[in-house]
């Protein structure tokens, strides 16, 4: 097991650090392949019910969704995790150099938390407007549950392409765990800090390589740059807490994916994993145990 003791030192002073070169070709290929087939899927779709004209089956994994995208927005719809629901990504979620890292992070005892995104972010020239795209100042604690706010929960973020400033990598705030929550509001682009409480400390790029990991704290305050490129910005957004630690969604699936003293109680049951998603998303279940974002009005 790779240590990562200088990482953690950061983490404990800044709330937020890079780790460099956690995942190699072997991690990622998987989950990129998967999304291949799945943007290839939906490229054939699309245009055998006349809603593309151009399948763009000449560009690679950066470009081809761009161009899909640019015709019809509609290429992304069903992309997310917990909807998309491959073996792939299931399997990816239990990846042993990944969880080397959330160990060294929150110790030996693991929990898959549900919040968990996967994004294809566009160029700002195709879209430069969507909130999922451009994701604005927030802090993960604001969008769980109040009854986590005593969890160990973590933000395992990481590129399938370079994240760079050009191609719209995070942008964090260090150093913000001590100044505690701040207060959120329904913005224009979602759930976002009221910019009146916004902390005076000055940002900073989270640039992250393919196979990097970015670790944060549920306090740090980060959004997402505008993607200056002519390329998709492909991300995973995870999140791994302390098992038995209240999720901040509890109406949505966890899992055990690591355990020193119960090995036996890792979850590897795919199957299962694709019913309680469906489950959770089934309309007949929506708003339990919600709201999960807790925005109140605006300073005045």
């Amino acid at each position: 097991m790779r240590p990562f003791k200088q990482e953690v030192e950061q983490f404990n002073r800044d709330n937020v650090v890079v780790a460099r070169g956690v995942l190699d070709a072997h991690d990622l290929g998987p989950v990129i392949g998967d999304f291949e087939v799945f943007i290839d899927d939906k490229a054939r779709e699309l245009k055998d019910s006349g809603k593309i004209t151009d399948p763009a089956e000449g560009l690679d994994f950066e470009h081809r969704v761009v161009a899909l995208y640019a015709q019809n927005r509609a290429i992304l719809a069903g992309m997310d995790i917990m909807q998309r629901r491959s073996k792939a990504l299931f399997d990816f979620l239990h990846n042993a150099h990944l969880l080397d890292l959330v160990e060294s992070f929150i110790g030996p005892e693991i929990t898959c938390n549900p919040i968990q995104h996967a994004r294809a972010k566009m160029p700002a020239s195709v879209d430069g407007s969507s909130g999922f795209m451009n994701v604005p100042w927030h802090q993960d604690i604001g969008v769980t549950h109040e009854d986590s706010d005593q969890s160990l929960i973590l933000t395992f973020w990481m590129p399938l392409v370079d994240a760079t400033v050009q191609t719209g990598c995070m942008e964090v705030i260090p150093g913000c765990r001590r100044l505690g929550m701040f207060p959120h509001v329904s913005g224009k682009y979602g759930t976002e800090i009221d910019p009146d409480h916004m902390p005076d400390i000055p940002p900073v790029p989270a640039i992250a390589m393919k196979g990097d990991v970015v670790v944060m704290d549920k306090y740090t305050p980060h959004r997402g740059l505008p993607n200056q490129s002519d390329i998709a910005r492909w991300s995973l957004d995870l999140r791994y807490q302390v098992t038995g630690h209240h999720t901040g969604r509890l109406a949505h699936p966890d899992f055990v994916v690591r355990s020193r003293s119960n090995p036996s109680s890792v979850k590897r049951d795919y199957d299962a994993w694709c019913q309680a998603w469906a489950q959770a998303l089934d309309p007949a279940n929506a708003g339990k145990h919600g709201p999960f974002h807790r925005t109140k009005a605006r300073s005045m």
